[in-house]
């Protein structure tokens, strides 16, 4: 029998393709389904590793969607800005399926005005998003109408949604099995509501966002879909072990996961952006020194693979411009605030709240 690997290609290959390569040049990406044209109306969502993306799409030209960049609140237009919608980080697979619940009426929470240790209130699901806070549970439900209309919009029209799948573990209400992006308790006061913590499994992960493409389908059937593993570890973990330990177990919860959905789900790809960043081709350079913010040559290196496979000009068989849907933002404040959150070096990470000694830096 002739050896089977014999007429593999060089990306089959340790040797050939990551060994004998220069680190900043490895590009691990094979098939590439489908592609990303300037006209696409791009929604970006998931851990704080979205928020790169989103950025540097914009800077190349594409569209990001932008549907909330305009807050009553001049301190917030940056964190809005910073994502499709209002939403804030979403974390887990279950954070995301419940948003698009409670943005087309199927999930009504038990959950809905936490408040803060200043005696304002805030949104449990967005909780940092608003950094006035609300004078009452009234006008957090109010401004929740606008909010997840425009959530409703981006489902809708978007024409491609990546989502960054960062964590397994969440905290879970016993009422309605609501999550949540931070732990209650952290950053306001749930009141005398039960929550338990949770570690989600590979099936759980998967049957989640089965359920959040098939609703996703039902309102936009044409949308693809780019799934990516954020690389940032976590800053802590309720799991009684190391943390170490349980950022490795949640990323390859998440890898497989991903993995699982990109070959059975249509319109789906996985982009490696996790490999890129965390293998050991990359000899951990692409990390802060805190081991897990990322180094603008991280960025960097995911964008030129990103770029080389998936971003392109030609736009003769999409959507012309004057199907496209208005946005009804100020560009120019948008494209503002995400410059000086770059300059800042800033990515906003509800996350980091979890450690004391870190959010009070």
């Amino acid at each position: 029998m002739e050896n089977p690997y014999r007429s593999l290609p060089d990306a089959a290959f340790w040797r050939r393709s990551v060994a004998a390569c220069p680190g900043d040049s490895i590009d691990p990406v094979v098939d590439i389904p489908f592609r990303l044209f300037r006209r696409d109306r791009i929604a970006t969502a998931g851990s704080c590793f979205a928020q790169h993306l989103s950025r540097e799409l914009r800077a190349a030209g594409f569209a990001p969607i932008v549907a909330e960049g305009n807050p009553p609140d001049p301190r917030d237009v940056a964190a809005h800005a910073a994502f499709s919608a209002a939403y804030g980080n979403i974390y887990t697979a279950r954070q995301l399926l419940q948003l698009f619940e409670r943005a087309f009426g199927l999930r009504d929470p038990h959950d809905t005005a936490w408040r803060r240790a200043d005696g304002r209130y805030v949104d449990p699901f967005r909780p940092t998003m608003c950094t006035a806070g609300f004078d009452s549970p009234k006008a957090v439900a109010t401004a929740r109408v606008g909010h997840l209309d425009a959530v409703c919009r981006m489902f809708e029209t978007c024409d491609v949604f990546i989502f960054t799948l960062g964590l397994t573990e969440c905290w879970i209400a016993d009422a309605d099995g609501a999550v949540f992006p931070i732990t209650p308790g952290v950053e306001a006061d749930p009141g005398s509501g039960a929550y338990r913590f949770h570690n989600m499994t590979v099936e759980e992960v998967v049957d989640d966002m089965r359920r959040f493409l098939a609703l996703l389908r039902e309102v936009n059937p044409r949308v693809r879909v780019l799934l990516t593993v954020s690389p940032v570890p976590l800053i802590a973990t309720y799991v009684p072990r190391h943390v170490l330990v349980s950022t490795i177990a949640s990323k390859a919860i998440l890898r497989v996961a991903a993995d699982m959905l990109s070959e059975s789900e249509p319109d789906l790809a996985y982009f490696p952006s996790y490999e890129i960043i965390t293998g050991p081709q990359a000899r951990g350079r692409y990390f802060e020194a805190d081991l897990r913010s990322i180094t603008a040559d991280g960025v960097a290196h995911v964008m030129r693979v990103f770029s080389r496979h998936y971003l392109t000009t030609d736009d003769d068989d999409r959507r012309p411009p004057d199907e496209q849907p208005d946005r009804a933002i100020d560009e120019a404040d948008v494209a503002g605030s995400l410059q000086r959150l770059q300059a800042l070096g800033r990515i906003i990470c509800d996350e980091e709240l979890l450690d004391p000694e870190r959010s009070a830096q």
